[in-house]
């Protein structure tokens, strides 16, 4: 999602700036200004890249983002937070924009964070390794299964899929499994919230308030016990 919304800024900024030389002759603009505002956009770009890590990029793009591009990445994380939950991964924070990434301290557009602490502690368990990695495996598809299942079909997840390739091959899998274990994962999670439905459609709607993560566990609860 908003690696789409990244490329087509870039194309505009790309197009614009090409334009830019064609239309100052005809509008009597000085040529000095169309060259300033082009080395201006390109190294605020260069700054931001090699100095900010692209926050600056990811942030307008993010005030940039139509309501309905918010909604999928409302729906997605909320599919993360379920599936998490409900397979007992410690759920540590949540965020929906870059704003609020930047705020919490939090690289790129954000998301849902996990325990990381008490999982390195599992990973280094090689008898829990193989179960714990199922279960976070259906974590990370999980977002993508929720926009299948409200959307029809999932624009965002590429991160999701690389992070879920990462495991498997730290897992030393070979590469010709990753595919069946990524719709094997998808599967998981789509039932997941296909059976606890009431659950995920009251936390999206408790996400999208942005209620505390003690408060969406809770709502959570509530409406598995309202089943």
């Amino acid at each position: 999602m908003m690696e789409q919304t990244a490329l087509n800024l870039i194309a505009i900024t790309v197009f614009s700036m090409t334009l830019s030389v064609f239309l100052t002759p005809v509008l009597h603009i000085s040529p000095f200004i169309s060259a300033c505002a082009t080395l201006g956009v390109l190294g605020v770009v260069t700054v931001d890249t090699l100095s900010l890590n692209n926050r600056g990029v990811t942030l307008l793009l993010d005030v940039l983002s139509p309501s309905a591009v918010r909604q999928r990445i409302l729906h997605h994380e909320a599919g993360h937070f379920l599936a998490a939950y409900l397979l007992g991964i410690p759920i540590k924070g949540y965020c929906l924009t870059a704003w609020e990434a930047l705020k919490q301290g939090q690289e790129g557009s954000g998301g849902v964070q996990l325990d990381t602490e008490d999982l390195e502690r599992k990973l280094k368990n090689f008898s829990q390794f193989p179960a714990l990695l199922e279960r976070l495996s259906t974590v990370w598809m999980a977002g993508i299964a929720a926009e299948s299942m409200v959307y029809g079909k999932a624009e965002g997840g590429e991160s999701d899929r690389l992070e879920l390739r990462s495991a498997l091959k730290l897992a030393g899998l070979s590469e010709s499994v990753y595919e069946q274990k990524e719709r094997w994962s998808l599967l998981q999670g789509k039932t997941l919230l296909e059976k606890h439905s009431a659950s995920y459609e009251a936390l999206v709607k408790a996400m999208n308030d942005r209620a505390s993560v003690e408060e969406c566990c809770q709502i959570i609860s509530l409406n598995m016990t309202a089943l």
